[in-house]
């Protein structure tokens, strides 16, 4: 939902019309706001999240964490992905606004578009992985042929492709803040209530996220009950070999699947509830305007937007730490630095 603190003008247009002299005063302290609340609010965990996933790209594509070449093109991908979202929903619509003054109505228009593109990539990566290792651990006859190279290609391929071009109707519900002016963009009045676009609006929020969100739990439920199973069956068979109590190494790797897999979940839920019950809630309410940056309901907007775009760096996060080789990768890139710079000393 967008901010929309402006009055009627004439000839019916919502559009405030800026005055010479003065254009757009308000528009500055408007962006002088946003420029406090991203240094308060987004500029470090920004940089935070962007410095994450680029660690990861690189540390992912060296290929030396042991993970599969399909895993590995996976992550990469979503950590792409991830990083592409906090690019485009933080890094350009706040740090721009910190720089200038004016953002033009087209360029604002296509990183609003590439803002819900960059989310959509993020969450149908995770759905996409997601589902490989389903397949991966609850199909054995059909693993060979979907966990390959060339299938996790084309998966990642489809979702760049495919999120790009249902996001295109975007960039024609958005048009100038001012009149005759192209500065900045808001949603167009007849997107809050032409059934087309109320249409096009519920069923944006169905395949993102509560299809994803559907889809990754029900997945989740049948891997965990399938690593379930085969973890008493083969607790039976050890019982029966040997009566003494020993580690067994690949139970204590399906109970960590098991638990990544409960935080995978959890976190894609309580990072999006937030989001999807204000856009319930607002299209039900039909309340789509707020009159003062005070309100609270402006600022639990907010909070649900960072909480959403958060969610795009987690579940890389997630999978990344999990895994013993991949932290030793990690903890030799953050040290890479400062071993080079302790050699000529050494010498």
């Amino acid at each position: 939902m967008e901010l929309m603190p402006y009055s009627a003008s004439s000839a019916g247009d919502p559009r405030p019309i800026p005055t010479t002299g003065a254009v757009c005063t308000e528009f500055v302290n408007f962006r002088r706001g946003r420029v406090g609340f991203l240094r308060v609010d987004q500029f470090l965990p920004t940089l935070q999240r962007r410095t994450g996933n680029f660690v990861a790209i690189i540390v992912l594509g060296r290929g030396k964490c042991g993970l599969s070449r399909s895993i590995t093109y996976y992550l990469v991908a979503m950590a792409a992905a991830d990083l592409s979202a906090v690019f485009f929903n933080v890094s350009i619509f706040y740090l721009y606004a910190a720089i200038f003054q004016d953002i033009h109505t087209v360029a604002c228009t296509l990183q609003r578009v590439m803002a819900y593109v960059s989310l959509d990539w993020s969450v149908w990566l995770t759905v996409a992985f997601t589902f490989d290792r389903y397949v991966a651990i609850c199909c054995q006859d059909f693993k060979t042929r979907y966990c390959t190279v060339r299938i996790a290609t084309v998966a990642i391929a489809t979702v760049y492709v495919v999120s790009l071009i249902r996001n295109i109707p975007y960039y024609f519900a958005f048009y100038s803040y001012y009149i005759n002016m192209p500065i900045d963009c808001i949603e167009k009045p007849e997107y809050f209530s032409h059934p087309g676009w109320l249409a096009f609006s519920w069923i944006h929020t169905i395949l993102t996220p509560l299809l994803p969100f559907f889809v990754i739990v029900s997945l989740n439920i049948l891997t965990v009950r399938s690593i379930v199973v085969a973890s008493r069956a083969r607790s039976k068979l050890r019982a029966h070999v040997s009566e003494e109590k020993q580690e067994d190494p690949e139970m204590e790797s399906r109970r960590k699947s098991i638990i990544l897999l409960f935080c995978v979940s959890g976190s894609f839920i309580l990072l999006w509830l937030t989001d999807v019950c204000f856009f319930i809630y607002t299209h039900i309410a039909n309340l789509h305007t707020v009159q003062s940056y005070a309100n609270p309901r402006y600022m639990a907007i907010n909070a649900a937007d960072m909480l959403k775009i958060l969610s795009s760096c987690t579940n890389t996060f997630i999978y990344v730490v999990t895994q013993s080789r991949v932290r030793a990768e990690l903890k030799h890139a953050i040290m890479y630095p400062f071993t080079m710079c302790l050699k000529p000393v050494k010498k």
